[in-house]
């Protein structure tokens, strides 16, 4: 029977799981304070991991955190050691992730068109194309 997910992907699960706990709990950092993990990509060697982070104010300056993550990134390493227990823990490799920001762009984009379609309907009075 083949196993779920491979090696790698299980590692990428814990590594993501334990760094949002140790960002949020153990780095005394005030530029990480409003970190967000969003995924970890774990080589299959285990030898790298790319880290996809995101800031939850969207004020704040990508490299000012990813300098602060890089900073951390010893302590990051020694502690998942300690927690993972396998023999090599992989780089990290923080990468700033701004999906949420497009996101949130798109959706104000979408609602922006809406609404102007809807004025267009009412000032025009085209309003016959209800389908119910």
């Amino acid at each position: 029977m083949p196993r779920e997910f491979a090696r790698y992907q299980r590692v990428a699960e814990q590594i993501h799981r334990l760094l949002a706990d140790l960002i949020r709990q153990e780095v005394k950092d005030p530029r990480l304070s409003l970190v967000s993990i969003n995924d970890v990509v774990v080589s299959r060697d285990l030898s790298h991991a790319k880290v996809y982070f995101g800031m939850l104010n969207a004020d704040g300056d990508s490299l000012d955190v990813q300098a602060a993550l890089k900073k951390a990134n010893g302590f990051l390493r020694s502690q998942l050691a300690r927690e993972l227990g396998i023999r090599h823990v992989p780089e990290l490799h923080f990468q700033y992730d701004d999906s949420a920001v497009r996101g949130a762009e798109l959706t104000s984009l979408i609602s922006s068109a809406v609404e102007d379609d809807r004025q267009r309907r009412g000032e025009h009075g085209d309003d016959q194309g209800n389908d119910q």
